[in-house]
């Protein structure tokens, strides 16, 4: 969705190789859990704010909170993007 709507973003696969010597991914997990109190991954953050998993910003998207805070922020998109966010979900996803 990120991409679709402009916005630059940056991901980090915890369980990827490069974060497996000494538990790092492990560590960053821990770490997030206790930031957020979440288990489940993704977890977003924009402007260093935890704004929650990938349907919360899919909903903050469609009601427009998530341009928004995009805008309060500074942070560049294309503000003429307007695809149903809930799209970018797999098919056999339950419907939102």
């Amino acid at each position: 969705m990120c991409a679709a709507y402009g916005i630059k973003f940056r991901s980090v696969d915890i369980d990827a190789m490069e974060y497996q010597e000494n538990n790092r991914g492990g560590k960053i997990r821990t770490a997030l859990r206790n930031k957020t109190t979440w288990d489940t991954f993704p977890q977003i953050f924009i402007g260093g704010k935890f704004v929650g998993g990938c349907t919360d910003v899919f909903d903050d998207c469609k009601d427009g909170k998530l341009q928004k805070m995009l805008k309060e922020l500074n942070i560049d998109f294309n503000k003429k993007a307007n695809k149903d966010p809930s799209s970018f979900l797999p098919g056999w996803l339950h419907p939102r």
